[in-house]
Protein backbone atom coordinates (compact mmCIF):
# COMPACT_ATOMS: atom_id res chain seq x y z
CA UNK A 1 0.00 0.00 0.00
CA UNK A 2 2.82 2.39 0.91
CA UNK A 3 4.56 1.73 -2.40
CA UNK A 4 1.38 2.58 -4.32
CA UNK A 5 1.01 5.66 -2.15
CA UNK A 6 4.57 6.73 -2.92
CA UNK A 7 4.19 6.34 -6.64
CA UNK A 8 1.16 8.61 -6.85
CA UNK A 9 1.66 11.01 -9.73
CA UNK A 10 -0.01 14.16 -10.95
CA UNK A 11 -0.57 14.56 -14.68
CA UNK A 12 -0.35 18.13 -15.88
CA UNK A 13 -0.21 17.87 -19.71
CA UNK A 14 -0.35 15.47 -22.62
CA UNK A 15 2.70 14.51 -24.62
CA UNK A 16 3.81 12.21 -27.38
CA UNK A 17 5.74 8.99 -26.90
CA UNK A 18 9.03 10.71 -27.79
CA UNK A 19 8.76 13.47 -25.20
CA UNK A 20 9.95 13.39 -21.64
CA UNK A 21 7.52 12.37 -18.86
CA UNK A 22 4.69 14.83 -18.33
CA UNK A 23 4.10 14.15 -14.65
CA UNK A 24 5.67 15.15 -11.39
CA UNK A 25 6.36 12.41 -8.90
CA UNK A 26 5.29 13.50 -5.44
CA UNK A 27 7.31 12.61 -2.36
CA UNK A 28 5.79 11.15 0.80
CA UNK A 29 6.63 14.49 2.42
CA UNK A 30 4.44 16.34 -0.09
CA UNK A 31 1.64 13.77 -0.08
CA UNK A 32 1.41 14.04 3.72
CA UNK A 33 1.36 17.85 3.51
CA UNK A 34 4.73 18.09 5.18
CA UNK A 35 4.09 15.76 8.11
CA UNK A 36 6.04 12.65 7.07
CA UNK A 37 9.49 11.71 5.81
CA UNK A 38 10.27 8.99 3.28
CA UNK A 39 11.41 5.57 4.46
CA UNK A 40 14.63 4.09 3.12
CA UNK A 41 12.69 1.84 0.71
CA UNK A 42 10.54 4.74 -0.51
CA UNK A 43 13.59 6.95 -1.02
CA UNK A 44 15.50 4.44 -3.16
CA UNK A 45 12.35 3.57 -5.10
CA UNK A 46 11.72 7.27 -5.74
CA UNK A 47 15.21 7.92 -7.15
CA UNK A 48 15.05 4.72 -9.20
CA UNK A 49 11.80 5.93 -10.72
CA UNK A 50 13.33 9.33 -11.51
CA UNK A 51 16.38 7.70 -13.08
CA UNK A 52 14.18 5.54 -15.29
CA UNK A 53 12.35 8.59 -16.59
CA UNK A 54 15.12 11.17 -16.80
CA UNK A 55 18.51 10.39 -18.40
CA UNK A 56 19.99 13.32 -16.47
CA UNK A 57 19.59 11.30 -13.25
CA UNK A 58 21.48 8.11 -12.46
CA UNK A 59 21.45 5.88 -9.38
CA UNK A 60 24.01 3.25 -8.48
CA UNK A 61 24.75 1.03 -5.51
CA UNK A 62 28.37 1.61 -4.49
CA UNK A 63 29.24 -0.50 -1.47
CA UNK A 64 28.21 -2.09 1.80
CA UNK A 65 26.89 -0.65 5.04
CA UNK A 66 26.64 -2.20 8.48
CA UNK A 67 22.93 -2.72 7.85
CA UNK A 68 23.57 -5.15 5.00
CA UNK A 69 21.92 -2.74 2.56
CA UNK A 70 24.03 -1.01 -0.09
CA UNK A 71 24.91 2.67 -0.06
CA UNK A 72 23.63 4.52 -3.12
CA UNK A 73 24.97 7.45 -5.10
CA UNK A 74 22.47 9.48 -7.12
CA UNK A 75 23.70 12.03 -9.67
CA UNK A 76 22.02 14.86 -11.54
CA UNK A 77 23.99 15.88 -14.62
CA UNK A 78 22.19 18.16 -17.08
CA UNK A 79 24.44 16.84 -19.84
CA UNK A 80 23.95 13.17 -18.79
CA UNK A 81 26.64 10.71 -17.81
CA UNK A 82 28.27 9.89 -14.47
CA UNK A 83 31.95 9.45 -15.32
CA UNK A 84 33.28 11.84 -12.69
CA UNK A 85 36.82 11.83 -14.08
CA UNK A 86 35.48 13.18 -17.36
CA UNK A 87 32.90 15.49 -15.81
CA UNK A 88 35.41 17.11 -13.48
CA UNK A 89 37.25 18.79 -16.38
CA UNK A 90 34.41 21.16 -17.19
CA UNK A 91 32.09 20.97 -14.18
CA UNK A 92 32.02 21.63 -10.47
CA UNK A 93 30.58 18.91 -8.25
CA UNK A 94 28.42 19.23 -5.15
CA UNK A 95 27.98 16.19 -2.90
CA UNK A 96 24.96 16.24 -0.55
CA UNK A 97 25.02 13.71 2.28
CA UNK A 98 21.64 13.01 3.87
CA UNK A 99 20.54 11.01 6.87
CA UNK A 100 23.87 10.68 8.67
CA UNK A 101 21.51 11.12 11.65
CA UNK A 102 18.26 9.74 10.18
CA UNK A 103 16.09 11.37 12.84
CA UNK A 104 17.29 14.63 11.27
CA UNK A 105 15.56 13.81 8.02
CA UNK A 106 14.94 17.26 6.51
CA UNK A 107 17.63 16.89 3.85
CA UNK A 108 16.33 13.50 2.73
CA UNK A 109 13.02 14.98 1.62
CA UNK A 110 14.44 18.30 0.40
CA UNK A 111 16.97 16.61 -1.89
CA UNK A 112 14.37 14.29 -3.38
CA UNK A 113 12.32 17.32 -4.42
CA UNK A 114 15.40 19.19 -5.64
CA UNK A 115 16.42 16.36 -7.98
CA UNK A 116 12.91 16.05 -9.33
CA UNK A 117 12.54 19.78 -9.87
CA UNK A 118 15.88 19.94 -11.68
CA UNK A 119 15.02 16.98 -13.89
CA UNK A 120 11.52 18.29 -14.73
CA UNK A 121 12.85 21.83 -15.28
CA UNK A 122 10.58 23.25 -12.61
CA UNK A 123 13.64 25.24 -11.50
CA UNK A 124 16.53 26.50 -13.58
CA UNK A 125 19.24 23.95 -14.18
CA UNK A 126 22.90 24.72 -13.62
CA UNK A 127 25.00 24.43 -16.74
CA UNK A 128 28.35 23.50 -15.22
CA UNK A 129 27.46 22.09 -11.81
CA UNK A 130 26.86 18.42 -11.11
CA UNK A 131 24.73 17.52 -8.08
CA UNK A 132 25.41 14.18 -6.42
CA UNK A 133 23.76 12.84 -3.29
CA UNK A 134 23.91 9.94 -0.89
CA UNK A 135 20.13 9.65 -0.37
CA UNK A 136 20.39 8.12 3.11
CA UNK A 137 23.83 7.49 4.57
CA UNK A 138 22.89 5.84 7.86
CA UNK A 139 20.67 3.12 6.47
CA UNK A 140 20.61 1.04 9.65
CA UNK A 141 19.44 4.05 11.64
CA UNK A 142 16.85 4.87 8.98
CA UNK A 143 15.40 1.34 9.18
CA UNK A 144 15.16 1.70 12.97
CA UNK A 145 12.15 4.01 12.78
CA UNK A 146 10.40 5.43 15.82
CA UNK A 147 8.58 8.55 16.92
CA UNK A 148 10.19 9.29 20.28
CA UNK A 149 13.98 9.43 20.29
CA UNK A 150 14.16 13.00 18.96
CA UNK A 151 12.83 14.34 22.25
CA UNK A 152 13.23 18.01 21.32
CA UNK A 153 12.07 17.79 17.72
CA UNK A 154 8.82 19.00 16.14
CA UNK A 155 8.10 16.31 13.52
CA UNK A 156 8.04 14.39 11.30
CA UNK A 157 5.62 11.74 12.58
CA UNK A 158 8.24 8.95 12.36
CA UNK A 159 11.95 9.03 11.68
CA UNK A 160 15.14 7.02 11.99
CA UNK A 161 17.55 6.62 14.91
CA UNK A 162 20.89 8.39 15.35
CA UNK A 163 22.97 5.22 15.84
CA UNK A 164 23.66 3.03 12.83
CA UNK A 165 23.11 -0.74 12.62
CA UNK A 166 25.99 -1.20 15.11
CA UNK A 167 24.93 1.87 17.11
CA UNK A 168 27.79 4.09 15.91
CA UNK A 169 27.30 7.82 15.46
CA UNK A 170 28.59 8.05 11.91
CA UNK A 171 29.47 11.72 12.28
CA UNK A 172 32.30 10.76 14.61
CA UNK A 173 33.70 7.99 12.41
CA UNK A 174 35.37 9.66 9.42
CA UNK A 175 38.92 9.11 10.68
CA UNK A 176 38.72 5.89 12.70
CA UNK A 177 36.42 4.28 10.09
CA UNK A 178 35.00 1.57 12.32
CA UNK A 179 31.93 1.09 10.13
CA UNK A 180 31.28 -0.22 6.65
CA UNK A 181 29.24 2.94 6.05
CA UNK A 182 32.30 5.14 6.52
CA UNK A 183 34.53 3.00 4.36
CA UNK A 184 31.98 3.09 1.55
CA UNK A 185 31.60 6.84 2.04
CA UNK A 186 35.35 7.20 1.45
CA UNK A 187 34.96 5.30 -1.83
CA UNK A 188 32.20 7.67 -2.91
CA UNK A 189 34.01 10.81 -1.74
CA UNK A 190 37.18 9.98 -3.65
CA UNK A 191 35.21 8.86 -6.68
CA UNK A 192 33.26 12.12 -6.77
CA UNK A 193 36.02 14.44 -5.45
CA UNK A 194 33.45 17.13 -4.64
CA UNK A 195 34.25 20.81 -4.81
CA UNK A 196 31.48 21.52 -2.30
CA UNK A 197 30.21 19.15 0.36
CA UNK A 198 26.92 19.60 2.25
CA UNK A 199 25.71 17.53 5.21
CA UNK A 200 22.07 18.01 6.29
CA UNK A 201 21.16 18.11 9.99
CA UNK A 202 18.69 19.37 12.61
CA UNK A 203 19.98 21.29 15.63
CA UNK A 204 19.74 20.67 19.35
CA UNK A 205 20.25 23.54 21.78
CA UNK A 206 18.81 27.01 22.24
CA UNK A 207 15.50 28.47 21.07
CA UNK A 208 15.49 31.37 18.59
CA UNK A 209 13.53 32.73 15.63
CA UNK A 210 15.55 31.21 12.76
CA UNK A 211 14.42 28.10 10.92
CA UNK A 212 17.80 27.43 9.30
CA UNK A 213 21.38 27.92 10.45
CA UNK A 214 24.60 27.24 8.61
CA UNK A 215 27.67 25.48 9.95
CA UNK A 216 30.51 26.03 7.49
CA UNK A 217 33.81 24.34 8.22
CA UNK A 218 35.92 26.64 10.41
CA UNK A 219 37.59 29.06 7.99
CA UNK A 220 40.92 29.49 9.82
CA UNK A 221 41.30 25.73 10.07
CA UNK A 222 40.48 25.32 6.38
CA UNK A 223 43.13 27.99 5.88
CA UNK A 224 44.78 29.43 2.81
CA UNK A 225 42.94 30.93 -0.13
CA UNK A 226 39.97 28.59 0.36
CA UNK A 227 39.49 29.65 3.96
CA UNK A 228 39.43 33.31 2.96
CA UNK A 229 37.00 32.62 0.10
CA UNK A 230 34.70 30.67 2.41
CA UNK A 231 34.73 33.40 5.06
CA UNK A 232 34.62 36.50 2.87
CA UNK A 233 32.54 35.38 -0.10
CA UNK A 234 30.62 32.14 0.16
CA UNK A 235 29.22 32.57 3.67
CA UNK A 236 27.88 36.13 3.30
CA UNK A 237 26.56 35.47 -0.21
CA UNK A 238 24.68 32.37 0.95
CA UNK A 239 23.08 34.46 3.68
CA UNK A 240 22.14 37.10 1.09
CA UNK A 241 20.65 34.56 -1.31
CA UNK A 242 18.49 33.06 1.41
CA UNK A 243 17.29 36.47 2.51
CA UNK A 244 16.22 37.05 -1.08
CA UNK A 245 14.22 33.81 -0.80
CA UNK A 246 12.61 35.16 2.40
CA UNK A 247 14.69 33.09 4.81
CA UNK A 248 16.53 34.54 7.78
CA UNK A 249 19.66 32.55 8.52
CA UNK A 250 22.36 32.73 11.15
CA UNK A 251 25.49 30.74 11.98
CA UNK A 252 24.88 27.55 13.94
CA UNK A 253 24.01 28.49 17.52
CA UNK A 254 26.68 26.64 19.49
CA UNK A 255 25.21 26.72 23.01
CA UNK A 256 23.62 24.16 25.33
CA UNK A 257 21.14 24.93 28.14
CA UNK A 258 21.97 28.63 28.11
CA UNK A 259 20.74 31.59 26.10
CA UNK A 260 22.62 32.75 22.99
CA UNK A 261 22.24 36.45 23.75
CA UNK A 262 25.54 36.46 25.67
CA UNK A 263 27.24 35.35 22.43
CA UNK A 264 28.52 32.06 21.09
CA UNK A 265 31.46 30.61 19.20
CA UNK A 266 31.87 28.86 15.89
CA UNK A 267 31.95 25.07 16.08
CA UNK A 268 35.42 23.57 15.63
CA UNK A 269 34.85 20.66 13.27
CA UNK A 270 37.66 18.19 13.90
CA UNK A 271 38.46 15.61 11.18
CA UNK A 272 36.23 13.04 12.90
CA UNK A 273 33.25 15.07 11.60
CA UNK A 274 32.18 15.09 7.97
CA UNK A 275 33.12 18.70 7.21
CA UNK A 276 36.39 18.35 9.13
CA UNK A 277 37.17 15.29 7.01
CA UNK A 278 36.26 16.98 3.72
CA UNK A 279 38.53 19.90 4.65
CA UNK A 280 41.52 17.53 4.60
CA UNK A 281 41.04 17.24 0.84
CA UNK A 282 40.44 20.98 0.28
CA UNK A 283 36.71 20.63 -0.27
CA UNK A 284 34.44 23.49 0.80
CA UNK A 285 32.30 21.87 3.48
CA UNK A 286 29.19 22.95 5.34
CA UNK A 287 26.30 21.58 7.35
CA UNK A 288 22.79 22.94 7.26
CA UNK A 289 21.25 22.83 10.74
CA UNK A 290 17.52 23.49 10.81
CA UNK A 291 15.89 24.38 14.11
CA UNK A 292 14.33 21.45 15.95
CA UNK A 293 11.26 23.33 17.24
CA UNK A 294 10.10 24.70 13.89
CA UNK A 295 7.39 22.76 11.97
CA UNK A 296 8.77 19.96 9.82
CA UNK A 297 7.29 21.36 6.59
CA UNK A 298 9.00 24.70 7.20
CA UNK A 299 12.35 23.04 7.96
CA UNK A 300 12.34 20.93 4.81
CA UNK A 301 11.41 23.91 2.65
CA UNK A 302 14.23 25.91 4.22
CA UNK A 303 16.70 23.10 3.55
CA UNK A 304 15.49 22.93 -0.07
CA UNK A 305 16.16 26.62 -0.59
CA UNK A 306 19.57 26.41 1.07
CA UNK A 307 20.61 23.51 -1.18
CA UNK A 308 19.34 25.41 -4.20
CA UNK A 309 21.22 28.55 -3.11
CA UNK A 310 24.48 26.63 -2.69
CA UNK A 311 23.97 25.18 -6.15
CA UNK A 312 23.51 28.69 -7.56
CA UNK A 313 26.62 29.97 -5.79
CA UNK A 314 28.69 27.05 -7.04
CA UNK A 315 27.50 27.76 -10.56
CA UNK A 316 28.53 31.41 -10.29
CA UNK A 317 31.90 30.80 -8.61
CA UNK A 318 32.72 27.45 -10.21
CA UNK A 319 35.87 28.52 -12.04
CA UNK A 320 37.13 30.42 -9.00
CA UNK A 321 36.51 27.45 -6.73
CA UNK A 322 38.49 25.17 -9.04
CA UNK A 323 41.44 27.57 -9.16
CA UNK A 324 41.37 28.13 -5.41
CA UNK A 325 41.30 24.40 -4.67
CA UNK A 326 44.26 23.89 -6.98
CA UNK A 327 46.16 26.79 -5.39
CA UNK A 328 45.35 25.46 -1.93
CA UNK A 329 47.63 22.53 -2.62
CA UNK A 330 50.54 24.98 -2.48
CA UNK A 331 49.56 26.40 0.92
CA UNK A 332 51.85 23.96 2.74
CA UNK A 333 55.01 22.17 1.68
CA UNK A 334 57.87 20.18 3.17
CA UNK A 335 59.47 22.01 6.10
CA UNK A 336 56.52 24.34 6.73
CA UNK A 337 54.74 24.39 10.06
CA UNK A 338 51.31 22.80 9.81
CA UNK A 339 48.76 23.59 12.56
CA UNK A 340 47.27 20.50 14.18
CA UNK A 341 45.35 22.02 17.08
CA UNK A 342 43.34 25.22 17.35
CA UNK A 343 42.04 27.42 20.13
CA UNK A 344 39.43 30.17 20.09
CA UNK A 345 40.87 33.64 19.38
CA UNK A 346 38.97 35.65 21.99
CA UNK A 347 40.33 38.96 20.67
CA UNK A 348 38.36 38.72 17.42
CA UNK A 349 34.66 38.32 16.69
CA UNK A 350 31.82 39.23 14.34
CA UNK A 351 28.77 41.17 15.49
CA UNK A 352 25.40 39.60 14.60
CA UNK A 353 21.94 41.18 14.71
CA UNK A 354 20.59 38.06 16.37
CA UNK A 355 16.89 37.22 16.40
CA UNK A 356 16.09 35.35 19.58
CA UNK A 357 13.49 35.02 22.31
CA UNK A 358 13.55 36.44 25.81
CA UNK A 359 14.31 33.82 28.43
CA UNK A 360 14.43 33.55 32.20
CA UNK A 361 15.36 31.13 34.95
CA UNK A 362 12.39 29.92 36.94
CA UNK A 363 12.05 27.23 39.64
CA UNK A 364 11.47 23.76 38.24
CA UNK A 365 8.31 22.06 39.46
CA UNK A 366 10.16 18.74 39.15
CA UNK A 367 13.62 19.30 40.62
CA UNK A 368 13.19 22.53 42.52
CA UNK A 369 16.31 23.90 40.84
CA UNK A 370 16.25 26.84 38.44
CA UNK A 371 15.39 25.87 34.87
CA UNK A 372 15.67 27.72 31.56
CA UNK A 373 12.39 28.94 30.06
CA UNK A 374 12.03 30.74 26.71
CA UNK A 375 9.09 33.05 25.99
CA UNK A 376 8.21 32.91 22.28
CA UNK A 377 5.76 35.80 22.75
CA UNK A 378 8.78 38.04 23.38
CA UNK A 379 11.02 38.00 20.29
CA UNK A 380 13.99 40.32 20.15
CA UNK A 381 16.74 41.44 17.77
CA UNK A 382 19.97 42.20 19.61
CA UNK A 383 23.63 42.67 18.66
CA UNK A 384 25.68 39.76 19.96
CA UNK A 385 29.29 38.61 19.61
CA UNK A 386 29.90 35.64 17.37
CA UNK A 387 33.42 34.35 17.99
CA UNK A 388 34.34 32.85 14.64
CA UNK A 389 38.13 33.12 14.65
CA UNK A 390 40.54 30.43 15.79
CA UNK A 391 44.33 30.46 16.09
CA UNK A 392 46.83 27.57 16.01
CA UNK A 393 47.82 26.22 19.43
CA UNK A 394 50.05 23.33 18.32
CA UNK A 395 51.81 22.51 15.08
CA UNK A 396 54.32 20.22 13.44
CA UNK A 397 56.85 20.60 10.64
CA UNK A 398 55.81 18.81 7.48
CA UNK A 399 58.18 15.91 6.70
CA UNK A 400 59.19 14.85 3.24
CA UNK A 401 57.62 11.45 3.83
CA UNK A 402 56.57 8.81 6.32
CA UNK A 403 57.80 5.22 6.45
CA UNK A 404 55.23 2.68 7.60
CA UNK A 405 56.16 -0.93 8.37
CA UNK A 406 54.17 -3.38 6.27
CA UNK A 407 52.72 -4.97 9.42
CA UNK A 408 50.67 -1.82 10.07
CA UNK A 409 48.08 -3.07 7.60
CA UNK A 410 45.15 -1.50 9.49
CA UNK A 411 46.69 1.93 8.82
CA UNK A 412 47.77 1.13 5.26
CA UNK A 413 44.26 -0.09 4.43
CA UNK A 414 42.79 3.27 5.44
CA UNK A 415 45.43 5.20 3.52
CA UNK A 416 44.62 3.25 0.39
CA UNK A 417 40.90 3.74 0.99
CA UNK A 418 41.50 7.49 1.15
CA UNK A 419 43.35 7.61 -2.15
CA UNK A 420 46.80 8.10 -0.60
CA UNK A 421 49.68 7.29 -2.96
CA UNK A 422 51.99 4.64 -1.47
CA UNK A 423 55.37 3.36 -2.63
CA UNK A 424 56.32 -0.14 -1.52
CA UNK A 425 60.04 -0.64 -0.88
CA UNK A 426 61.36 -3.22 -3.32
CA UNK A 427 64.41 -4.16 -1.21
CA UNK A 428 65.71 -3.83 2.33
CA UNK A 429 66.77 -0.20 2.80
CA UNK A 430 68.54 1.93 5.37
CA UNK A 431 66.83 5.30 5.81
CA UNK A 432 67.57 8.26 8.07
CA UNK A 433 64.37 8.95 9.99
CA UNK A 434 62.94 10.91 12.87
CA UNK A 435 61.56 8.51 15.47
CA UNK A 436 58.90 9.31 18.09
CA UNK A 437 58.54 7.96 21.59
CA UNK A 438 55.21 8.55 23.32
CA UNK A 439 56.19 10.68 26.31
CA UNK A 440 52.75 11.17 27.88
CA UNK A 441 49.04 11.09 27.12
CA UNK A 442 45.68 11.09 28.85
CA UNK A 443 42.79 8.75 28.17
CA UNK A 444 39.05 9.31 28.37
CA UNK A 445 37.52 7.60 31.38
CA UNK A 446 34.24 7.00 29.56
CA UNK A 447 33.74 5.21 26.24
CA UNK A 448 33.37 7.42 23.19
CA UNK A 449 32.03 5.83 20.02
CA UNK A 450 33.61 2.45 20.73
CA UNK A 451 36.94 3.85 21.96
CA UNK A 452 38.64 5.13 25.06
CA UNK A 453 40.24 7.94 23.16
CA UNK A 454 43.61 9.48 24.07
CA UNK A 455 44.26 13.22 24.23
CA UNK A 456 46.97 15.70 25.31
CA UNK A 457 49.50 13.39 23.69
CA UNK A 458 53.15 14.45 23.85
CA UNK A 459 56.13 12.88 22.09
CA UNK A 460 59.91 13.00 22.19
CA UNK A 461 61.87 12.71 18.96
CA UNK A 462 65.30 11.62 17.87
CA UNK A 463 67.02 11.13 14.53
CA UNK A 464 68.54 7.77 13.67
CA UNK A 465 69.42 5.49 10.80
CA UNK A 466 67.00 2.56 10.56
CA UNK A 467 66.83 -0.61 8.54
CA UNK A 468 63.49 -1.16 6.79
CA UNK A 469 62.44 -4.31 5.02
CA UNK A 470 61.24 -4.95 1.50
CA UNK A 471 57.48 -4.50 1.56
CA UNK A 472 57.55 -1.60 4.00
CA UNK A 473 55.84 1.51 2.66
CA UNK A 474 57.23 4.95 1.82
CA UNK A 475 54.57 7.70 1.77
CA UNK A 476 55.51 11.01 0.19
CA UNK A 477 53.67 14.00 1.67
CA UNK A 478 53.74 15.93 -1.62
CA UNK A 479 50.31 14.74 -2.72
CA UNK A 480 46.66 15.80 -2.53
CA UNK A 481 46.18 13.84 0.69
CA UNK A 482 48.93 15.66 2.60
CA UNK A 483 46.54 17.03 5.21
CA UNK A 484 44.96 13.63 5.79
CA UNK A 485 48.44 12.18 6.37
CA UNK A 486 49.42 14.86 8.88
CA UNK A 487 46.14 14.74 10.81
CA UNK A 488 46.19 10.96 11.14
CA UNK A 489 49.90 10.04 11.38
CA UNK A 490 51.13 12.77 13.75
CA UNK A 491 50.36 11.40 17.25
CA UNK A 492 49.71 14.81 18.80
CA UNK A 493 46.88 15.61 16.34
CA UNK A 494 43.49 15.42 18.12
CA UNK A 495 42.13 12.84 15.66
CA UNK A 496 45.36 10.98 15.00
CA UNK A 497 45.31 7.22 14.59
CA UNK A 498 47.28 7.08 17.85
CA UNK A 499 44.62 9.01 19.74
CA UNK A 500 41.96 6.72 18.28
CA UNK A 501 43.75 3.71 19.85
CA UNK A 502 45.24 2.25 16.67
CA UNK A 503 48.58 1.68 18.43
CA UNK A 504 47.59 0.80 21.99
CA UNK A 505 49.66 -2.37 21.83
CA UNK A 506 52.82 -0.25 22.19
CA UNK A 507 51.56 1.17 25.49
CA UNK A 508 51.89 -2.06 27.46
CA UNK A 509 55.32 -3.41 28.23
CA UNK A 510 55.61 -7.03 27.09
CA UNK A 511 58.73 -8.08 29.03
CA UNK A 512 59.62 -7.26 32.62
CA UNK A 513 61.85 -8.45 35.45
CA UNK A 514 61.74 -10.34 38.71
CA UNK A 515 62.98 -7.94 41.41
CA UNK A 516 65.13 -10.51 43.19
CA UNK A 517 66.99 -11.23 39.93
CA UNK A 518 67.19 -7.64 38.72
CA UNK A 519 68.50 -6.23 42.04
CA UNK A 520 71.95 -7.74 41.47
CA UNK A 521 72.07 -6.75 37.80
CA UNK A 522 70.85 -3.22 38.60
CA UNK A 523 73.58 -2.77 41.20
CA UNK A 524 76.20 -3.81 38.66
CA UNK A 525 74.73 -1.50 36.00
CA UNK A 526 74.97 1.53 38.31
CA UNK A 527 78.57 0.72 39.18
CA UNK A 528 79.55 0.43 35.54
CA UNK A 529 77.60 3.53 34.42
CA UNK A 530 78.40 6.56 36.61
CA UNK A 531 76.22 8.91 34.57
CA UNK A 532 73.19 6.66 35.06
CA UNK A 533 73.95 6.41 38.77
CA UNK A 534 74.20 10.20 39.02
CA UNK A 535 70.76 10.66 37.36
CA UNK A 536 69.34 8.00 39.63
CA UNK A 537 70.58 9.75 42.81
CA UNK A 538 69.30 13.12 41.64
CA UNK A 539 65.87 11.68 40.89
CA UNK A 540 65.69 10.07 44.34
CA UNK A 541 66.62 13.35 45.99
CA UNK A 542 64.13 15.46 44.02
CA UNK A 543 61.17 13.09 43.78
CA UNK A 544 59.87 11.88 47.15
CA UNK A 545 57.31 9.57 45.60
CA UNK A 546 60.07 7.95 43.60
CA UNK A 547 62.32 7.74 46.67
CA UNK A 548 59.65 5.90 48.64
CA UNK A 549 58.78 3.42 45.86
CA UNK A 550 61.37 0.63 45.61
CA UNK A 551 59.74 -0.94 42.53
CA UNK A 552 59.68 2.37 40.64
CA UNK A 553 63.41 2.73 41.33
CA UNK A 554 64.21 -0.73 39.97
CA UNK A 555 61.94 -0.09 36.98
CA UNK A 556 63.68 3.22 36.21
CA UNK A 557 67.08 1.52 36.22
CA UNK A 558 65.68 -1.27 34.05
CA UNK A 559 64.55 1.29 31.50
CA UNK A 560 68.14 2.62 31.27
CA UNK A 561 69.46 -0.84 30.40
CA UNK A 562 69.69 -2.93 27.25
CA UNK A 563 67.09 -5.25 28.77
CA UNK A 564 64.32 -2.70 28.28
CA UNK A 565 62.35 -3.50 25.14
CA UNK A 566 62.60 -0.99 22.32
CA UNK A 567 58.95 -1.43 21.27
CA UNK A 568 57.49 -0.02 24.49
CA UNK A 569 56.05 3.46 23.78
CA UNK A 570 57.80 3.44 20.41
CA UNK A 571 55.55 5.00 17.80
CA UNK A 572 55.80 2.61 14.84
CA UNK A 573 55.60 5.17 12.03
CA UNK A 574 58.67 7.20 11.10
CA UNK A 575 59.25 10.63 9.56
CA UNK A 576 61.71 11.33 6.75
CA UNK A 577 62.71 14.98 6.88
Amino acid sequence: MKKLFLLSIILFSCNSDNEKPNYILKTPFEISDGLETATYEQTIQYYTHLANDYPEISIQAVGETDSGEPLHLVTFNPNTGNDFNALRKDHRIILINNGIHPGESDGIDATMMLFRDLASRKIERPKQTIIATIPIYNIGGSLNRNSGTRTNQNGPKEYGFRGNARNYDLNRDFIKSDTKNTRTFAQIFHKVKPDVYIDTHVSNGADYQYTITHLFTQHNKLGGVLGRFLHNTMTPELEQKLQEKQWDITPYVNVFNRTPETGFSQFKDLPRYSTGYSTLFNTLGMMVETHMLKPYKQRVEGTYDLLRSMMELTEVYGDSISKLRKNQQNSWKKGDYYPLEWTLDTTRYTMLDFKGYEASRIPSTITGADRLKYDQTKPYTKPIKYQNYYKPSDSVTIPKAYVIPKGMHHVLDLLRLNNIELTVLERDSTINVESYKIASFKTRQSPYEGHYQHYNTKVTAKTLSMQFKAGDVFVNTNQSGMRYLLETLEPIAPDSFFNWNFFDTILRQKEGFSPYVWEDKAELLLKENPEVEKKFRIKKNEDQNFASNWYAQLDWIHKQSDHYEKAHMQYPIYRVN
